[in-house]
């Protein structure tokens, strides 16, 4: 049998200018993740990571985290599958046409921008956030530029298929965001692309979840982890 261990990126900056970064905070989650699987005695035998520089990032300080004498993780190889969903085109792009469509989610749009500074702010675009993303996966606002969900579905399962096709004995860690941890756990356990995006809203920045991979099944083992990480150095955005 083989592991899959998919990490989630540190945290990153996404009400900044620069959106696509990881924190201070993030940084230190990145190395911690590195030297828990070391301590664990994970030995990767591949390392790849989305298109994202908080995904590249996570995966290079994760690798310098190591410690001990032990041989060094494989080089980090980009893989753009494991990228998330367009969430800037999403918010940028998808959420004024929407808003058009639709007085309610244009009322907590509207309370967003209100909150935008205010200690509210995670929690006022958290509900326009789930809202914007479960209308863009029903298929209900869509634009040329913006992803669709069956477009991102179906590179997240091309790149998981590659990944299970890995010869016995891999270790694979897969670097990558929560909307394409939450897709993986949804395929394992064959359940509706809407606990997909359920799953997603419950994953955390530098969190574990692991999988055992073999003869075409992909088996899930655990969700989420953040015991690696101490309390201070956890967070979900």
């Amino acid at each position: 049998m083989s592991e899959l261990i998919l990490v989630r990126h540190g945290q990153a900056t996404p009400f900044e200018k620069a959106t696509d970064r990881l924190s201070a905070l993030g940084e230190q989650q990145a190395r911690a993740v590195g030297a828990a699987l070391t301590a664990q005695g994970v030995r990767p035998t591949h390392v790849l990571h989305g298109s994202l520089v908080r995904q590249r990032r996570t995966a290079e300080l994760a690798g310098e985290g190591q410690t001990g004498n032990e041989p060094g993780w494989p080089a980090p190889t980009l893989d753009p599958r494991l990228s998330e969903f367009d969430g800037d085109g999403l918010v940028t792009t998808l959420a004024p046409l929407l808003a058009q469509q639709d007085a309610e989610f244009g009322t907590l749009a509207t309370t967003f921008r209100e909150h935008r500074d205010s200690p509210e702010r995670n929690r006022h675009f958290q509900r326009m956030l789930e809202a914007l993303a479960a209308a863009w996966q029903a298929g209900t606002v869509t634009h040329p530029e913006v992803e669709g969900w069956a477009d991102f579905r179906a590179r997240v399962r091309a790149g998981l298929g590659d990944v299970l096709r890995l010869p016995a004995g891999t270790t694979a860690v897969l670097f990558t965001s929560g909307g394409v941890i939450g897709l993986a756990v949804a395929l394992a356990l064959d359940a509706p692309d809407a606990s997909a995006l359920k799953l997603n809203w419950r994953v955390k920045n530098g969190s574990l979840t692991r999988f055992t991979f073999g003869g075409g099944r992909l088996s899930l083992d655990s969700f989420n982890e953040e015991g690696h990480l101490t309390p201070e150095l956890r967070s979900w955005r």
